[in-house]
């Protein structure tokens, strides 16, 4: 008797602490869902090789320039995306990775996933950043390439018109040792460039 009266205690606690593990996971979705999520900054930024990080220089502009209306096969675009998250909850919110879809001036300009895990304690605020990379030649023969040239230009800082920018995130999360993915994205809106 003694033995199944162990057994079912064992058992019991066993289900508490996964029942436990469930709760502060789903605790973590509903926190993530609720965070404020800003725009930040854009680092590391390449155009094909030139490296404009800290600023186009006068001598970038017209290789730049030419390279764009030029007739290359392939001009790579690299950046950070950095965003802040700011948590309001109680506890701990968290994902293990995200899928993104980011549109630019109504332009679908790329769509990725973040494969590593995040989290923010409860009433901080930690940086999210996102590693990015397209090829300008494919978004430009997908769309309208004035429209794809404006973004660039104020990517690099010499645009007339700001950009709006729609960054669609749809988190997944580890719940009780399956891998849950958000059915609906967390949209962050900001503009950026432009004069």
């Amino acid at each position: 008797m003694k033995r199944i009266m162990y057994g079912v205690l064992i058992v019991g606690c066993f289900l508490m602490l996964a029942g436990c593990d469930i709760t502060k996971s789903l605790q973590s979705i509903y926190n993530m869902k609720n965070c404020d999520y800003q725009y930040k900054s854009i680092t590391n930024l390449k155009v094909s090789n030139m490296n404009i990080s800290n600023g186009i220089s006068v001598l970038q502009i017209p290789q730049l320039l030419t390279l764009l209306s030029g007739s290359a096969s392939s001009i790579p675009l690299a950046f950070t995306l950095n965003l802040d998250v700011h948590n309001p909850n109680a506890t701990q919110a968290a994902f293990q990775s995200l899928q993104y879809i980011i549109h630019i001036d109504d332009v679908e300009f790329t769509t990725g996933r973040l494969n590593q895990p995040f989290s923010v304690d409860a009433g901080a605020t930690q940086p999210l950043p996102i590693q990015i990379g397209v090829d300008i030649v494919t978004l430009i023969s997908n769309n309208s390439q004035s429209a794809i040239l404006n973004i660039v230009k104020n990517f690099i800082g010499i645009g007339n018109d700001k950009s709006n920018v729609t960054v669609n995130l749809k988190p997944t999360f580890n719940v009780g040792n399956s891998m849950i993915t958000s059915p609906v994205f967390i949209p962050v809106s900001f503009t950026f460039g432009g004069k």
